[in-house]
């Protein structure tokens, strides 16, 4: 195990490849930015954007011998061999993509992991740094997810590998200088207008196009949403945070929320479970509503 986990830490050349394409990007929107007076950046924002990166890059390295120790030990009960193919790598991409989808589908639809997700969604702004605006403790969430494909074969490096380039594409669609890429483009990937739509907090676009590279799983299970001409989006959450540059709070102010439902007396031992499995905002009384529940009242 320990030879695994230098294996990776030595053989990570994401970094030295991304980085500098990173760079050059965020320069260029935030030159482009200024130049037309577009608004795009604030300096608050982007601190904020890369602090977060910080600590979930930070937290995951940390965790990263306890998350290749786990995988390996489910990959000992793995069901197939697979021999090393481009088609291995083909599947495996598949694979990574689809699990990303139900891991970002159940952080939008179970209030806890919502807790976890909802800093990437946090920020009034929407450019290339948003990318960079992790969700801090998702390394505890979406290990979980890859077990499935542990269990057929495919090795804990690799899929840990696949993870982090898809997690480059799913960087640079954060962006508004791209309006609509090809029809064809469109029906297969993720682009800008479609996680612009994702980034949203219009009561129509809420927990829409779920996916991180292809968008064909938020067609097929029904979470798929355009980005439309007549409704500008609007970024940020339904209720923004009271301290969106506070360091610490950032991360946990959902968490604070979710603590003083939980601690409410009137609530019954159902009702405090449901507060953590049910979608955000759902809550005994009503007095929240969730964004199944929003849509169905615009509809009035």
């Amino acid at each position: 195990m320990l030879e695994t986990v230098k294996e990776y830490l030595h053989n990570n050349w994401l970094l030295a490849i991304s980085t500098p394409i990173y760079s050059v990007l965020i320069l260029l929107e935030v030159v482009v930015s200024n130049y037309k007076r577009n608004r795009y950046y604030s300096f608050k924002e982007t601190v904020m954007n890369f602090w977060l990166n910080i600590a979930n890059t930070t937290l995951g390295l940390g965790i990263k011998v306890g998350i290749l120790f786990i995988l390996g030990w489910f990959f000992s009960f793995h069901l197939v061999t697979w021999q090393p193919s481009i088609l291995y790598w083909v599947v495996l991409f598949f694979g990574v993509d689809i699990c990303f989808y139900f891991e970002h589908r159940c952080e939008h639809y179970s209030r806890i992991l919502w807790a976890v997700h909802v800093t990437h969604h946090s920020s009034q702004e929407f450019n290339l740094t948003t990318g960079f605006r992790s969700s801090v403790f998702r390394p505890f969430v979406s290990f979980w997810f890859f077990i499935p494909l542990v269990i057929i074969g495919f090795h804990p490096l690799d899929i840990l590998l696949m993870d982090a380039i898809c997690q480059i594409y799913g960087i640079i669609v954060h962006t508004r200088y791209i309006k609509k890429m090809p029809h064809w483009f469109e029906a297969i990937f993720v682009s800008p207008s479609h996680h612009r739509v994702h980034h949203a907090s219009n009561v129509r676009y809420l927990d829409k196009n779920m996916g991180m590279v292809l968008i064909i799983w938020d067609r097929f299970f029904g979470t798929y949403q355009p980005e439309l001409e007549e409704e500008a989006v609007v970024y940020g959450l339904t209720k923004n945070p009271e301290h969106p540059h506070h360091p610490i709070r950032i991360i946990t102010h959902e968490w604070e929320s979710l603590f003083k439902d939980l601690t409410r007396k009137e609530i019954s031992f159902k009702e405090f479970v449901l507060y953590l499995v049910n979608p955000p905002g759902w809550s005994h009384d009503g007095k929240t509503k969730t964004a199944k529940q929003l849509r169905k009242e615009s509809r009035k």
